[in-house]
């Protein structure tokens, strides 16, 4: 699997997770710091100047990224938001194989540069299908954030002549993560090429393992239809975090509805809001006074491994950027036909550890 914007590992470590290796392309020195330290294959580089015909990349036959949200999140400033019609224009130009470096040269214009980068994934999907020395991804892996759900529906359209598709909005607590988060996901497999793929099944996004948290009010209260189809309540923060000395009110550095004074505030019995990158501003109070996340707190309501080595900066940055790992083997499976992760998956990821310690960096990797 090639993971573009791979970030410090959401992708990557679910991948592993499911017994497929992976590649990462990632610019920032934070993350690509916590990458070499967590012992992940990484190309530190920009995306925009990495080609799918590039030797690291050449083997790969799963694509997967999460393209930069920064532009298109309603904390960013919007010009992602205000250029979409734009951005389905310059999609619609990559179909009709306008040439890279015109579109390049225009995606240049852009209010913010990092708009753009939603296209690559589609540039290297048709760059695999239309260059002879290559083979073109047999699954493709996509998530960004809602607003960017209008992209994905395009790429579905612009592939599928050759892919079967399937995108939409997924829930995070309703696989598991201790934390209410809503992500846009596009799935893609090559028409043709089930008899490459283990145990391949009608393409579709995962169905939940859990229930949609709706405040207090679980599923069985209110005789949701899917209640008996999904037994699972959501997992709590009190549940992921274990060690931590419950109650506890989670205090939010974001304000609600609008005023800045109106922190929003979750209990430790329900999962996390959205975590961003502003988690280490939250304020946690528990019996022991006032306290603040640490990272292996904050990147295990991501779930990432509770022995995740953060590091290099903006680590709090880094884990609200991430793809919460345990979502990740969700879409990755459905992606490659394999079902719902096996438990033993699940656990292999939570019991993950680093392939090279800390000890083991270099000074020169210390040092970023």
């Amino acid at each position: 699997m090639v993971d573009l914007f791979a970030g410090p590992g959401g992708l990557d470590t679910a991948a592993e997770a499911l017994g497929v290796t992976s590649v990462g392309v990632e610019w920032d020195a934070g993350a690509y710091a916590t990458r070499l330290r967590a012992g992940l294959h990484t190309i530190h580089d920009d995306v925009r100047k990495c080609n799918p015909s590039d030797a690291p990349f050449k083997g790969a036959n799963v694509l997967a990224g999460g393209p930069p949200c920064q532009t298109f999140t309603v904390a960013g400033n919007g010009a992602g938001r205000r250029a979409l019609d734009t951005v389905l224009k310059f999609v619609q130009r990559l179909v009709d194989r306008d040439k890279w470096f015109n579109i390049e040269a225009d995606l240049a214009e852009l209010e913010d540069e990092r708009t753009g980068l939603v296209l690559q994934p589609l540039h290297w999907a048709l760059e695999a299908l239309d260059n002879p020395e290559l083979d073109p991804y047999h699954a493709i892996v996509l998530e960004q954030v809602p607003a960017v759900l209008p992209v994905w529906e395009a790429y579905a359209k612009a592939l599928s002549d050759e892919y079967e598709t399937d995108c939409g909005v997924l829930h995070t607590e309703e696989f598991g993560v201790p934390q209410t988060r809503r992500r846009a996901v596009l799935i893609a497999r090559r028409r043709n090429e089930d008899q490459r793929l283990h145990s391949p099944l009608p393409l579709k996004l995962p169905t939940p393992t859990h229930q949609r948290y709706r405040g207090r009010t679980t599923a069985g209260d209110e005789g949701f239809p899917f209640a008996s189809a999904v037994p699972e309540k959501w997992v709590s923060m009190a549940e992921a975090l274990p060690e931590r000395p419950a109650p506890f009110t989670v205090i939010s550095n974001y304000g609600t509805g609008g005023d800045p004074k109106a922190r929003g505030e979750r209990q430790s019995d329900q999962p996390s809001a959205t975590v961003t990158g502003k988690i280490s501003r939250n304020r946690v109070i528990g019996p022991n006074g006032t306290s603040r996340f640490s990272f292996s707190e904050a990147g295990r309501l991501q779930t990432f491994p509770a022995a995740y080595p953060w590091s290099g900066k903006d680590v709090s940055q880094q884990i609200g950027n991430a793809v919460p790992p345990r979502l990740g083997m969700h879409i990755i499976s459905a992606a490659l036909g394999l079902g719902r992760p096996s438990q033993e998956a699940l656990e292999r990821l939570a019991s993950w550890r680093p392939t090279m310690s800390e000890e083991g960096a270099t000074e020169d990797e210390k040092d970023i």
